[in-house]
């Protein structure tokens, strides 16, 4: 507890009133200091606690769907009678306060009281870095301001859409659905005859096709093995404001996957790229839902060195591909084309920026409408390494993936 700036006022006017008492020698303007320091020991005696309070806060969901609610709760327990408490919890401005976070209460002794209030949360990681307490006695004499340490984060998970999933199959043909891997092996799917190879099992023998031309033929099927899907999100500054689409799109996809029981990691070329793996299962679908939750647009995007290396080391030579990209920049460009000479199939989502911006004069239209245009062009460029689904954002992602989709 220390002095506010009243009480540093009324000292020094007590020792103004001093030192003019002592030149003009008038003693008794002495006495006018008496009220000055009665007040001060009322204050002190009546109404300096030591703030002996207990604070802490109670999170009800530690990851929320975004656009979802959390309730906060804050409770406050008091060790002695405090008159008069200002509390607020400091919360994170990229929330939405829904209700109040902050209010005026009295407690008494062993007083503990429950306060709340919800929040709206949106994607990303949110920090409370702690609570506010602030007193003042009711003469102004005394005062605090205390920060009391209590630290919680909320995540707000990318939101789920249904989907179709364009995984590609032959050229540029796309379909929905488990892929079938290029190995050979058993499975339900008839790939091709060849000639018999000890340890072939008989039930696969093609008895037409060795009667035909003389020699033990088997059948080969399509192995029911599924290929990796690999998801790689272009996290290019200029991808602002369509990037929480990306980031939906991306944990969408990665939900067909895990459905499917199909195999698959996740690329995000931020300037260190964050990769992971590629793996199986609902807990790697976890840990790649947080890693979509605090991606962030970045300003130095390397994306196709990242693809680059990453192909050279860690994705799957066989694996499927679905490239999420804005196709703002020549990186994005140049990253596409890597990846088809590596031999990847690739699929690739373009959420369009420019749909989310409504022009209010004539000329600002006609600036999208030439921007629109050259991101277009680049896009038809590219449509000959890999099929572009071109998002407008203001539409589901599966009504712009069936306009693309061949039956």
């Amino acid at each position: 507890m220390r002095p506010s700036g009243r009480a540093y006022s009324l000292a020094v006017a007590t020792w103004v009133i001093i030192f003019a008492s002592y030149a003009f020698l008038k003693w008794t303007g002495v006495f006018l200091t008496i009220p000055i320091f009665t007040l001060i020991m009322f204050s002190t005696l009546f109404f300096k606690p030591n703030l002996d309070v207990e604070v802490r806060r109670i999170v009800s969901q530690e990851r929320v769907i975004e656009g979802g609610e959390a309730e906060i709760e804050i409770i406050v327990k008091s060790k002695e009678r405090i008159r008069s408490l200002y509390i607020e919890d400091l919360t994170p401005p990229s929330l939405e306060v829904i209700g109040k976070n902050s209010w005026v209460i009295s407690l008494e002794e062993e007083d503990e009281k429950k306060l709340r209030y919800k929040v709206k949360v949106r994607r990303g990681i949110h920090e409370f870095p702690g609570i506010r307490i602030v007193y003042r006695d009711p003469l102004g004499i005394f005062e605090e301001d205390r920060i009391i340490e209590a630290y919680d984060e909320v995540v707000g998970v990318p939101r789920l859409e249904d989907i179709v999933t364009p995984y590609s199959t032959k050229g540029t043909k796309i379909t929905t659905g488990p892929l079938p891997s290029p190995r050979i092996g058993e499975g339900l799917e008839f790939h091709a005859v060849r000639e018999y190879h000890p340890g072939d099992p008989i039930k696969i023998m093609n008895w037409k096709a060795t009667a035909k031309v003389g020699k033990l033929m088997v059948n080969e099927f399509e192995s029911e093995r599924k290929v990796d899907v690999v998801l790689v999100i272009d996290a290019t500054y200029k991808a602002g404001e369509v990037f929480d689409h990306m980031m939906r799109a991306a944990a969408s996809l990665l939900f067909d996957s895990l459905k499917n029981g199909t195999s698959f990691g996740l690329l995000i070329s931020e300037s260190v790229p964050l990769w992971m793996k590629v793996d199986y299962g609902k807990r790697h679908f976890f840990k790649c839902i947080d890693v979509l939750s605090m991606a962030s647009p970045d300003k130095n995007n390397l994306i196709a060195y990242q693809v680059e290396h990453l192909a050279r080391t860690k994705i799957p030579p066989r694996a499927q591909i679905i490239f999420i990209s804005p196709f703002m920049t020549k990186e994005s460009e140049d990253a596409l084309i890597t990846m088809y000479r590596f031999g990847y199939r690739i699929v690739a989502i373009s959420p369009d920026p420019y749909s989310l911006i409504k022009p209010k004069t004539r000329e600002e239209e006609l600036a999208v409408r030439l921007l629109s245009l050259k991101r277009k062009a680049r896009i038809r460029k590219l449509r000959s390494y890999a099929p572009i689904i071109d998002w407008n954002v203001n539409v589901p992602l599966k009504s712009a993936v069936l306009e693309v989709v061949k039956w």
